[in-house]
């Protein structure tokens, strides 16, 4: 298995050219007109921090006009940071080299200067990423049935958000589009806003008085039902970050509720580790393209 890693990763490396971000929205929802302070470090992992004018990166899985599978991808970074490479553009790569369109979002990082209600304006993003991409399905080569959602840490927090939150709508006509993931893929995710939660990241997203009402909201276990949308999902059990008490509860939700999901486990690799688990040889990416092929969205 760690040989067919290092081919895919090989195949990364001349598959695409990186594409640029663009606006995600002609008018931004929930914006407060304050100083762009974006900025970006790199050391090795491309890290996006204050972002407060969300876009996002289409990476075409190839030239021809066959409709094919879309996964829109979000980075992980505790609602503070962007880890925008190994948990954005390189996933996007692996995906094209397997014949499915990649979306990178770029979403708001909540922030009061920046947002009237910070608690919603990532998931406003994740709303309007699924919905871009079904408006642009016929231009963009996409099949709108075989759309899904990803997500790293807190940027798995946000693809579940959005896979249990899908029918109450943060953004505005939306029209017939439906803004239900067909699938949702998490990797390490924050889940839960309670007991296992990743304190950072809910008080990056609901503040330090964040009320009972919204913890509960975005503990997102608490709102699986028979129509969310199938699952794959991996984490370390030695993660120290992010326990993987919160893959766990999140797994039972979907399965009590009849719905396809599967959980990929490490004995060791702790936190971040994206693609690649250099702890084992075993590949979480290729038993989530096997999972892939099972439930029909690639052959």
């Amino acid at each position: 298995m760690k040989y067919t890693i290092a081919c895919s990763i090989f195949m990364m490396a001349f598959f695409s050219v990186s594409a640029q971000y663009k606006p995600l929205y002609k008018k931004i929802p929930n914006y407060i007109d304050a100083p762009d302070e974006e900025s970006e470090t790199n050391d090795g992992i491309l890290r996006i921090s204050k972002v407060s004018i969300p876009g996002y990166a289409f990476y075409s899985a190839g030239p021809d006009n066959i409709d094919r599978p879309c996964v829109i991808i979000c980075p992980g970074g505790g609602y503070t940071i962007l880890a925008a490479s190994h948990e954005g553009t390189d996933v996007a790569k692996y995906f094209n080299s397997i014949g499915i369109h990649a979306l990178v979002l770029k979403y708001r990082i909540p922030s009061d200067k920046n947002q009237s209600d910070k608690k919603i304006a990532p998931l406003q993003d994740a709303q309007r990423a699924i919905q871009l991409v079904r408006e642009e399905a016929k231009q963009w080569h996409v099949d709108p049935t075989k759309v899904g959602i990803m997500g790293f840490s807190a940027g798995g927090h946000l693809a579940s958000s959005l896979a249990v939150h899908y029918d109450d709508p943060k953004i505005k006509e939306i029209g017939k589009i439906s803004l239900r993931p067909d699938f949702q893929i998490l990797g390490y995710p924050v889940i839960s806003f309670s007991k296992f939660s990743h304190l950072g990241s809910r008080r990056n997203l609901l503040g330090k008085d964040s009320t009972e009402f919204m913890m509960d909201y975005f503990s997102n276990e608490l709102h699986v039902n028979a129509n969310t949308p199938m699952a794959f999902l991996v984490h370390a059990k030695d993660d120290k970050v992010v326990p993987i008490e919160n893959s766990l509860q999140y797994i039972d939700a979907l399965k009590s509720n009849g719905v396809e999901a599967m959980l990929f486990t490490y004995e060791t690799g702790g936190h971040g580790f994206g693609m690649i688990n250099k702890t084992s040889s075993e590949s979480w990416i290729n038993a989530l393209k096997t999972w892939l092929q099972k439930n029909k969205i690639i052959d």
